[in-house]
């Protein structure tokens, strides 16, 4: 539940950016809202269709190589995590100038209405296209019920928009590049768990076989699923940052492979743009 609803209060925190700037940028511009509530609304159903899509995708594969289709969904799932991260390390201020230039010519009378609904709905697309991978992704990994994520989902939503709604206003400074870099590090382990589960995966088929003895056993501190106090602490670790009570030598090595590739390429994209991360006054101006 834990890492669903990082997930989508990530994605949420960030679609919320961009309307909080449209909106912003089109202040006395009558009917914006109208406009604005059309481009959530359209990307919302355009993500509903991606889920709908990769439903029919994960049932082709029932029964024959599914292990393969799981470590392969989880796999883009870590990829995207990575691509999403990276991109956020060095575009967000250039993000929040387009939006805010999209804005001023509808201000001034040069691009329609209809331009805040583009630039918002696909925005929300967008976002809600990469939780929808991201989700199927942990759904892969087991261990996480469908009421547990929808749970995490709601409060994950309810936490971003109404987090989203406070810094519009102006009610609470929390400065973005630190609540991005927080969430940009749990979401970097959340990754590199995903991963680790890929290989089990692979592993079930009978691939990378190699020091497959597990390396250690916590499960007597710690197990990773249970239903007393400890149980439930291991699982929680296991959902957010990839914990294992038993891991072997490949599942250990892809983990901290994956880590080092995700900081690695952070810190590069951040040295290309070192200016990169969202500042309040951008966020509002």
């Amino acid at each position: 539940m834990l890492a669903t609803l990082l997930i989508v209060f990530r994605e949420v925190i960030e679609a919320g950016l961009i309307v909080g700037i449209v909106l912003a940028a089109t202040q006395g511009v009558p009917r914006r809202g109208l406009w604005v509530g059309y481009g959530i609304v359209g990307g919302v159903v355009g993500a509903c269709v991606v889920a709908a899509f990769a439903g029919e995708i994960a049932s082709l594969f029932a029964g024959a190589g599914q292990d393969f289709f799981y470590a392969a969904i989880l796999l883009v799932a870590v990829g995207m995590l990575t691509w999403h991260n990276v991109w956020m390390a060095g575009h967000g201020r250039e993000m929040a100038r387009e939006m805010k230039t999209v804005g001023a010519a509808v201000t001034r009378g040069e691009r329609p209405l209809t331009a805040l609904a583009i630039v918002v709905g696909i925005a929300v697309l967008r976002e809600g296209s990469e939780v929808v991978l991201f989700l199927y992704g942990i759904a892969s990994a087991g261990g996480t019920s469908q009421s547990a994520m929808l749970l995490g989902g709601i409060l994950g939503v309810a936490a971003g928009v109404g987090l989203t709604a406070l810094m519009y206003y102006g009610l609470v400074a929390i400065p973005a590049s630190k609540l991005f870099s927080v969430t940009s590090w749990l979401i970097t382990l959340v990754a590199a768990g995903l991963a680790a589960q890929a290989v089990l995966y692979i592993q079930q088929e009978g691939y990378l076989e190699f020091w497959s003895a597990p390396l250690w056993d916590t499960s007597w501190l710690l197990p990773q699923g249970g239903t007393d106090w400890r149980g439930l602490i291991g699982q929680m670790l296991h959902t957010l940052v990839g914990y294992n009570d038993s891991p072997n030598g490949p599942q250990l090595l892809v983990y901290a492979a994956t880590v080092a590739t995700m900081v690695c390429l952070m810190r590069w994209e951040r040295s290309r743009h070192p200016r990169g991360a969202l500042t309040p006054a951008e966020r509002a101006a």
